[in-house]
């Protein structure tokens, strides 16, 4: 074979690469900010998930600002590095008139990283449901504010600008958003504006159908399609999809963790390995929603269910089948996490509580 033509496939597979990981929150249920260790601690757990379907090596994150902060880089930029897993970045949009300190946030991490950083660097999302909580179906489910095209392409713009001439020039730049906000036609110069789509599909919220999980395949297929025919020929990812282990009734719709598993098997296992996925999600991380979606409750390696997919899916080889290595999570670390999670001021006040009772 004649050394251009090499160098040509090696180029096309390098530019193929495709990721699966998690969407990763800046907070924890609690509402209390992670830490360096806190995220360090997920991405481990996510590359050594038992029976993993391939390695979960990618995170998407929603902002590039470490909670509590006004411009301080995210601590998940340091634990990436350290556990060599790539990012999806994230800014966040709705609610300001400005993302100067996102900018200001990742120019001091690119700064501070360089190349370490570049490297794990998928690509960028300005913005998250932001169309989405605006439309009229947004606001009647509550889904706090949001911001139209007439922010989020002047965003996107000044993301672009910030970005040229540093290492993450070349990097691609998008906006997620759910399948419904893309298929209206009143965003369509959003889609003019990006390089990526990051389309956010949950069949088990699609309450206005009949959404049993008999029917989710085939509702989630219809929404992906309705995403890709707008799209104008640009990748469309898939940043959020799940079905919650746990919580309310949606329409026909039943969170459990056989549901769980059966949305897994027709969804997740058709994709991976196949398009840019990042699983809802690892860790629950959202307070403001009474569904649980966690694979892993405890950052355990054991999960809710299994991740084994059927065997005639077509979805990378299971990993990680050793089951004496991974992470395991001990009482005692459960214990500690538990601690963490709503905060120690809050676990000595409760202790005292305790003893004056005894």
């Amino acid at each position: 074979m004649r050394p251009l033509l090499l160098l040509t496939l090696a180029s096309c597979v390098s530019a193929q690469k495709i990721y699966q990981g998690f969407n990763t929150g800046a907070f924890f249920t609690s509402s209390k900010p992670k830490a360096q260790s806190d995220f360090e601690a997920e991405f481990n757990t996510a590359q050594s998930l038992h029976y993993s379907p391939g390695v979960f090596s990618s995170a998407r994150l929603y902002t590039c600002i470490q909670a509590g902060t006004t411009n301080t880089p995210i601590e998940a930029f340091q634990a990436a590095i350290n556990t060599n897993t790539t990012l999806l970045l994230g800014i966040w949009c709705s609610g300001t008139k400005s993302i100067d300190n996102e900018i200001t946030a990742l120019k001091s991490a690119i700064d501070k990283f360089g190349t370490k950083l570049k490297d794990l660097v998928v690509g960028l999302s300005v913005g998250s449901e932001d169309l989405y909580r605006l439309s009229k179906s947004g606001i009647e489910n509550k889904a706090g504010v949001g911001a139209g095209p007439s922010t989020i392409i002047p965003f996107i713009q000044s993301a672009r600008s910030a970005l040229a001439g540093t290492i993450l020039s070349s990097i691609p730049i998008g906006h997620v958003d759910s399948w419904s906000a893309w298929s209206n036609t009143s965003n369509s110069a959003v889609i003019n504006e990006v390089d990526f789509l990051g389309m956010d599909v949950y069949p088990y919220y699609e309450k206005d159908i009949d959404n049993r999980i008999e029917n989710a395949e085939q509702i989630f297929e219809k929404l992906h399609n309705k995403t890709t025919a707008v799209a104008g020929g640009k990748p469309v990812w898939i940043t959020e999809t799940g079905w919650p282990v746990s919580g309310p009734v949606s329409g026909n719709a039943t969170a459990s963790v056989d549901n769980a598993r059966t949305f897994w098997d027709i969804i997740a296992c058709k994709y991976l390995g196949r398009n840019n996925v990042w699983w809802y999600t690892l860790s629950d991380a959202d307070p403001n929603i009474s569904e649980k979606f966690a694979i892993s409750k405890d950052l355990s390696a054991d999960t809710t269910f299994n991740l084994t997919c059927p065997a005639a899916s077509g979805a990378p080889a299971s990993v990680n089948t050793d089951l004496s290595k991974g992470v395991q999570t001990t009482k005692k670390n459960a214990a500690v996490r538990s601690v963490e999670e709503m905060g120690y001021t809050a676990f000595f006040v409760l202790c005292g509580i305790m003893g004056f009772l005894l």
